[in-house]
């Protein structure tokens, strides 16, 4: 299991609060956020956002909070170079994935063509 040492996707710091906040308030203690890439959507690819063991991970990277993101290979060919942030505006509220390895997307904003 390789620890990242220089992150190959950058999780802003108002991702990893709210990811730390969403642990918390699940009583997720001991887990990592795992965010990955699948087949689906209506461009091809879709981003997902999982709760996982920390060890079941191909990269870790650590957060200021004391959790980690847990990417697999696969998904890290997708997600290199990408950026995790949270927005909450009056329009909408969650998690956005901006990903230069992206070549298309859909209105929604939750998939992807590479």
């Amino acid at each position: 299991m390789a620890e990242v040492k220089v992150p190959t996707l950058e999780v802003t710091s108002g991702a990893s609060a709210k990811m730390h906040e969403i642990l918390e308030s699940e009583n997720m203690s001991g887990k990592g956020v795992r965010i990955y890439v699948e087949g689906g959507g209506c461009s091809g690819f879709q981003y997902g956002f999982a709760f996982d063991d920390p060890g079941a991970a191909d990269f870790r990277i650590p957060m200021q909070e004391g959790f980690d993101v847990l990417v697999d290979t696969f998904s890290m060919n997708y997600l290199r170079g990408a950026t995790v942030d949270f927005i909450d505006t009056v329009e909408a509220s969650g998690f956005k994935i901006s990903n230069p390895n992206a070549t298309g997307s859909c209105g929604c904003g939750s998939s992807f063509s590479a």
